[in-house]
């Protein structure tokens, strides 16, 4: 499912609200190319509509191209469309077959690096399998393609280490 659109709104506001708020866990995993939060609005008893809200217009007031939700659900999808947020809905969940599903998202997400897009990937919360989609990827993409050494650099650039769950990830790509 995709909600790519052109038009951005919210561009008026004047004041606090015409910046919004930095997502939780707001971390570069490319610097001015790749990012990755929280959920927009937090999630479980935490989610707020207004936090939300606020989010979703710092994601527009900072340049973001598309959001990718990593998130199995739809979870907050018809509220980016509302505010016409850019995104993409890359459904991931720990039962995946990562040597197969990986690399296919890694190759779109390369691709849209290469085009100059600026992406914001986020799953409810910054967990073992959004530490292992961006370690996965360091690997992929040759950047530190050997596992070990992609996880000790995925550890450092997160400040957490990486668990079973992530380890498996990163070494699904590297073989």
């Amino acid at each position: 499912m995709s909600g790519e659109m052109n038009d951005k709104p919210i561009q008026n506001l004047r004041g606090k609200w015409a910046k919004g708020i930095v997502p939780r866990h707001f971390t570069w995993v490319l610097k001015d190319q790749m990012a990755i939060c929280e959920r927009l609005g937090g999630y479980g008893e935490s989610h707020r509509s207004v936090r939300r809200q606020e989010e979703i217009i710092w994601v527009l007031n900072s340049e973001f191209d598309l959001v990718v939700s990593l998130i199995p659900g739809p979870s907050n999808l018809h509220n980016y469309e509302e505010l016409k947020l850019p995104y993409l809905h890359w459904p991931l969940s720990s039962t995946d077959d990562f040597e197969v599903r990986l690399p296919d998202m890694y190759a779109e997400l390369r691709n849209r690096l290469d085009r100059g897009d600026q992406l914001l990937f986020h799953r409810e919360e910054i967990n073992d399998l959004m530490c292992g989609f961006v370690g996965g990827y360091v690997a992929w993409a040759g950047m530190v393609p050997e596992s070990p050494k992609a996880v000790n650099a995925t550890e450092q650039l997160l400040s957490r280490p990486l668990g079973p769950l992530a380890r498996t990830m990163v070494q699904a790509v590297t073989g």
